[in-house]
This record gives C-alpha cells, structure tokens and sequence, in this order.
C-alpha cells in the first residue's frame, strides 16, 4: 500500500505541525484517544485513508476528510 502517498497541500494541526502524507495522517489518528477515534467524521477520514492507500479512491477525499475530523466544532 503507498502509505507514503503525499498530500497535494499539507493539512494543518494545531501548534503549527503539519501532515503531509497518508502515513503521518493515519498515525495522527492512531494517536487519538479511543472515543475519539471512534467518532463518524473520524471514521469517515479512516475509510477514506485506507482506500486512497490500497488506491480505491483519490487522494483528496483522504485529504478532506481529516480536514472535516479536524475542523468538525467549526460552524
């Protein structure tokens, strides 16, 4: 699987770090607490992580998807 698939843009954390691959993407949420990982926008950006590294779906979509997680308390 090409976990080391690059990001297009790098999707931005808190405290100024950033992710630039699938595989830093993927270890950010394996970082997260349980219940939160167990979250449907959570869920969602695992689904589309897993599918853009077997290459079942683009790259963007595991993009915005941890950009949804991130951002999911912004109105």
């Amino acid at each position: 699987m090409p976990w080391s698939r690059a990001f297009e843009d790098p999707i931005a954390l808190p405290k100024g770090r950033q992710l630039l691959t699938l595989d830093e993407a993927a270890a950010y949420i394996m970082k997260l607490p349980k219940g939160e990982q167990n979250l449907p926008e959570w869920q969602a950006a695992t689904e589309a992580q897993i599918m853009a590294a077997e290459d079942r779906g683009p790259l963007l979509h595991a993009r915005v998807g941890m950009l949804r997680a991130l951002n999911r308390h912004v109105v």
